[in-house]
């Protein structure tokens, strides 16, 4: 199969289709398949771009050539001229305006498209992930015997300090700092845990790497382990991924027979050794010190921090927790440096991500592409445009503790700093891409219900704020709901975010938080027309 070389967005805002884009599209379609070309165009429809002196717009990325306005009958001209021929079609080019505002991402993006880039999936379906030898052959447990023979632990911390690379569990701390801070806590015995509890809804790329990879995760976290002087680890894995399990017990095995894990690794005088604790289910054991207190045999439930695991983790003792994805970055990085890892992405958020895709959208899986990739291009590019060709309304990342995007942010680059800018959070690399379809309201009420539920109960802002957050959501959804209620709902986000005690209280108002912020209007309606604009809540069959 051919791989992508060019995207075209239709612009289809109702003052476009009202000049016929749609049938421009259709003709787009009819052309490329005509030519060939279905495999190596990607061809979407993208609400307001703006320019409306030249509607309806048909931009080609990653040129970044805008024509308009474009007729139905331009078409076979413009795909034989640039998408056959690869010359600019300046009879319909648009006027030379500069390009600002809606449409100044393209320029921004001239000249590059972007595409997949493994690092942490680089071996992941290529090869016998039971089989080590296979793995060792691509280029497998170099990166361990590299940092026993040539680097210090302090030198290594610095390394990946200077990599750049920050935690793919959601948060986005810095790995390197995390590090330094066991690394310099007394005493003799310490401990690294993988944390492989995937519970957060629609996420599944933890799962990827340890079924196609598990030797990458053993090889970091013994690196991790000679880094920060600890001896012993623990892969903390969601109990549903059986496959994965099995895969990463064996794994274990072959590297204790290979001499990769076990006493005096590569006859030096660092040993390591690794255990796999299978969780229960219970959602609340992704954050960190709720899973120490399970491997612990005790009831899942967030400690009081400080003190934090960096000194009194794992029964006590000073503890690394990183994400599995997190951990597969780092044989790559000691491989290759940090400069080669600084030279992907962002300068603020280095490297790859791995985003699970899902929704009403035309393909869904699963990608790893650099840091700074937008939603627009998530869609358009690997997602193949939207289900149906409805406008694309909102995405939710992160899973049930992700935010909720609006379309007006789908061209903001997706790494920790832009989004916190914008006031929304990455999250963990779920994308939940949802069509004009979708109720705000429903959405917001369907993740408080499974935050209700899967809240340890511990703390009182989380109990309580959730069960009430959930309450009022219902009344709204069901036409009994009053514009005070909005007012609560604000504060209990509010409440929950700042008092909770761990992260699934601190995250779970983010939904309650986002569309009071960017859908206020669609809430309201709601209350003050008794009508779900979207046609979902109880109270209404119809759209306004």
């Amino acid at each position: 199969m051919k791989s992508t070389r060019s995207m075209v967005l239709v612009s289809s805002d109702p003052i476009s289709k009202e000049r016929g884009s749609d049938l421009v599209f259709d003709n787009l379609q009819q052309e490329i398949d005509a030519f060939g070309l279905n495999e190596e165009i990607s061809l979407t429809k993208v609400g307001d771009v703006g320019r409306h002196d030249a509607l309806p717009l048909v931009i080609v990325y990653p040129e970044a050539t805008i024509y308009g306005p474009v007729k139905p009958d331009d078409v076979r001209f413009l795909v034989e001229e640039h998408l056959l021929k690869g010359r600019i079609a300046q009879e319909l080019q648009a006027s030379s305006k500069e390009l600002t505002g809606k449409i100044a991402w393209v320029h921004a993006r001239k000249g590059t498209l972007p595409a997949e880039q493994r690092i942490v999936l680089q071996r992941a379906g290529i090869i016998d992930p039971e089989n080590i030898e296979e793995y060792i052959v691509n280029d497998g447990y170099l990166a361990l015997g590299k940092v026993l023979s040539e680097i210090t632990p302090k030198q290594l911390i610095e390394e990946i300090k200077n990599s750049g690379l920050r935690g793919r569990g959601g948060a986005g701390f810095p790995t390197g700092l995390k590090w330094s801070f066991v690394a310099g806590s007394p005493g003799k015995k310490k401990y690294v845990i993988c944390n492989a509890d995937e519970s957060e809804p629609g996420t599944f790329k933890d799962r990827l790497i340890l079924e196609g990879d598990p030797h990458s995760i053993i090889e970091a976290m013994a690196i991790a382990g000679y880094a920060v002087g600890a001896d012993e680890g623990f892969i903390y894995i969601r109990g549903e991924y059986v496959l994965a399990q099995e895969r990463l017990r064996k794994a274990i095995l072959q590297a204790h027979e290979y001499g990769m894990l076990g006493k005096n690794i590569f006859n030096s005088n660092f040993s390591f050794d690794i255990h796999v604790h299978s969780g229960a289910g219970a959602y609340i054991c992704g954050e960190e010190t709720a899973l120490i207190e399970s491997i612990e045999g005790k009831r899942g439930e967030p400690r009081p921090r400080p003190p934090f695991p960096t000194t009194h983790g794992l029964w006590g003792k000073p503890t690394l927790v990183n994400n599995v994805e997190t951990l597969a970055n780092i044989p790559p990085i000691v491989r290759n440096g940090a400069k080669w890892y600084r030279s992907i992405g962002t300068p603020s958020s280095p490297g790859t991500k791995v985003y699970t895709i899902l929704g009403n959208v035309n393909v869904t899986g699963l990608i790893e592409v650099p840091m700074g990739i937008t939603l627009r291009e998530v869609i358009t590019i690997y997602a193949k445009g939207m289900k149906n060709n409805i406008s694309f309304k909102v995405a939710q990342t992160g899973g049930s503790s992700g935010s909720i995007i609006p379309a007006s942010l789908q061209d903001t680059p997706m790494d920790f700093d832009s989004f916190k800018n914008a006031g929304v959070a990455l999250g963990s690399g779920a994308l939940l891409i949802c069509d004009e379809n979708t109720c705000v309201v429903d959405l917001a009420k369907v993740l408080q219900n499974f935050f209700r539920k899967e809240s340890c109960s511990k703390c009182n802002p989380c109990r309580i704020g959730n069960e009430r957050a959930f309450q009022i959501l219902e009344n709204i959804s069901q036409g009994t709901g009053t514009l005070e209620d909005l007012d609560d709902l604000a504060l209990i986000s509010k409440y929950m975010t700042e008092m909770s005690n761990c992260g699934l209280g601190q995250t779970a108002g983010t939904p309650v938080h986002d569309i009071l912020n960017h859908f206020r209007a669609e809430v309201e309606a709601h209350i003050r027309l008794k009508v779900c604009p979207s046609g979902v809540c109880p109270m209404s069959g119809k759209r306004i």
